[in-house]
């Protein structure tokens, strides 16, 4: 149980570290997120947070929402979107289905019938392929609201869609006119 409270502790170090902070630790971030594996394994042994190359590749392996993502040598890691800090992270346009999913709480649900979805502090709005991804993420601060999202006429009208490698949904935002209920 203790190893399971470990993971996640050291997981939600490694999501504020690789999508907000970076400098916490004082690891460099190159421009499309990535940081040396290496380096912030020492970093964040320095900082009190010990973490081995194994128990990283665990973290990465096991989360249930695959945050994180390592390049194709297995030198560099990155987390797969949610950034805060600067960062292009080179994913294609991509085609979206038809309708994808947005799971937020009950204090945000007048804003968005009013502006639509916005990143907030973000690089893009995120968005789900499936309403039980949309309630999860919807459910983290209480009961969750879910909208449906017109994809098609939103990829019609020309608006940029692109997919993470965790297969999450991104666009720069959602205007009230292409939002459901869900």
């Amino acid at each position: 149980m203790e190893d399971n409270r470990t993971m996640v502790r050291n997981s939600k170090f490694l999501s504020r570290v690789l999508r907000h902070e970076p400098g916490l630790v004082g690891v460099r971030m190159d421009e499309a997120g990535w940081v040396d594996v290496a380096e912030l394994l020492a970093a964040a042994g320095a900082h009190g947070r010990p973490i081995t190359r194994s128990e990283l590749e665990r973290i990465v392996a096991e989360n249930d929402k695959r945050r994180f993502a390592f390049s194709a040598d297995g030198l560099r890691i990155r987390a797969s979107q949610g950034h805060t800090v600067p960062v292009e992270l080179g994913y294609e346009t991509a085609t979206p289905p038809a309708v994808l999913y947005h799971g937020t709480h009950p204090g945000a649900v007048d804003a968005i019938w009013r502006e639509g979805l916005r990143p907030m502090q973000r690089h893009a709005v995120h968005l789900s392929r499936d309403r039980a991804t949309a309630e999860r993420v919807g459910g983290r601060r209480g009961r969750p609201v879910l909208f449906t999202v017109d994809a098609a006429a939103m990829s019609t009208a020309g608006f940029v869609f692109q997919v993470s490698a965790n297969g999450v949904w991104l666009t720069e935002r959602v205007p009230p006119e292409y939002l459901g209920s869900g």
